[in-house]
């Protein structure tokens, strides 16, 4: 019923947590970067030749976020789909567009020309997106109802690798959301399955 295409070493590594959260039975399909990803079989899923893709029943999802929130709703006897949807979406599309775009610029150097071009980008600059969202973590313990939902596993990915290779400043209210995350069963299964499966490659 779910197949999980994945690399160790890369954003599969949210998915495989929302998987370990759902209880699921699932298949992995580990895949190498390069020749591994641009197969004709596996284009036919992702045409962008990258991971993770999830299939499901024989419908495809790409793209963490789409994966997190699909799977959420595929199972709502997991509770993992916020029922206050306007904080969950919200804040889920924070996640895959100014935080994650402000992130990665920032990581290559990259800024805009001139301080005014900010407007034109739809994060405006990294220290206002991390602003923004420490704000919220900073009177909420998680993202969306007071509990945790599928939306903590993908802003907590990022909030976590943020703080761990230091692309994100270690905001106090980033240092207590991501305690709060790594002691989960889930989380603690995910890292495992994928440190095992980087350290057979």
């Amino acid at each position: 019923m779910l197949t999980f295409y994945t690399n160790p070493m890369s954003r599969g590594r949210m998915v495989r947590w929302m998987l370990e959260e759902l209880g699921e039975p699932y298949e992995t399909v580990a895949l190498n970067y390069g020749p591994d990803m641009n197969t004709p079989e596996y284009l036919a899923l992702n045409p962008m030749g990258k991971v993770p893709t999830v299939v499901h029943d024989g419908r495809v999802v790409t793209e963490v976020a789409a994966i997190c929130t699909y799977l959420a709703e595929a199972f709502p006897e997991k509770g993992l789909m916020a029922e206050d949807r306007a904080a969950f979406y919200r804040w889920m599309f924070f996640a895959a567009g100014p935080l994650e775009a402000a992130v990665v610029n920032n990581s290559f150097g990259w800024k805009p020309p001139q301080r005014r071009d900010e407007g034109r980008l739809g994060y405006g600059n990294l220290d206002r997106v991390v602003r923004t969202l420490a704000g919220h973590l900073e009177t909420h313990d998680y993202v969306a109802d007071g509990r945790f939902t599928a939306a903590d596993v993908y802003i907590g990915g990022h909030v976590g690798w943020g703080l761990q290779f230091g692309t994100l400043p270690a905001e106090p209210a980033f240092r207590a959301y991501a305690a709060r995350l790594q002691d989960r069963p889930a989380a603690q299964s995910a890292n495992a399955l994928d440190d095992a499966l980087a350290g057979a490659r």
